[in-house]
């Protein structure tokens, strides 16, 4: 038992107990580089209004703006950055009560009139209606959640909203 009282003893000295000289201050090292942050602009609205529905309707009709770029499959030749800022400008407009089938015209990149019915999961879709799964998830995911006259919009996504941005109004 002394042994072991010894070399306690012993390694308490030399690893210090709490006396005798200060720590050194760690070395103040420079960051590397600062991130670049850009000036803050005019903030971006919600995605997605404030209440939404629950529990998801069977059958909905929306209308849609698609702000597309260059390589999604459109004729956009926009750049994404370009695409992006134009989404939210086109939002900021509907929400403010533009009439949403000029921002159709004016801004979408749907080759089709941007008007869609759509049925909802095990739900038969009636003519001239699209099941929710032959459009990219995103779309559903957004359209019905909206209450009727809402506007949301879902973002680029390559797997869920592989086309660009969607503004997307629910009519009924």
């Amino acid at each position: 038992m002394k042994n072991y009282t010894a070399i306690a003893a012993l390694l308490a000295l030399a690893l210090g107990c709490g006396g005798g000289a200060e720590p050194k201050p760690e070395p103040k090292m420079e960051p590397k580089s600062a991130p670049k942050v850009e000036a803050p602009g005019e903030p971006r609205p919600a995605l997605m209004p404030a209440k939404l529905v629950d529990p998801e309707s069977q059958h909905i009709l929306v209308a849609h703006v698609l702000i597309s770029f260059a390589g999604t499959g459109t004729k956009a030749m926009r750049t994404r950055e370009a695409a992006e800022k134009l989404a939210y400008e086109v939002l900021t407009k509907a929400r403010k009560g533009d009439d949403f089938n000029k921002l159709i015209r004016d801004y979408s990149n749907d080759e089709g009139e941007g008007v869609y019915g759509l049925a909802n999961h095990r739900v038969s879709p009636v003519d001239p209606e699209f099941e929710r799964r032959r459009m990219v998830p995103a779309f559903g995911d957004v359209g019905f959640k909206l209450e009727v006259g809402s506007i949301g919009m879902c973002v680029y996504d390559p797997d869920k909203s592989k086309y660009g941005w969607h503004i997307i109004k629910r009519l009924r």
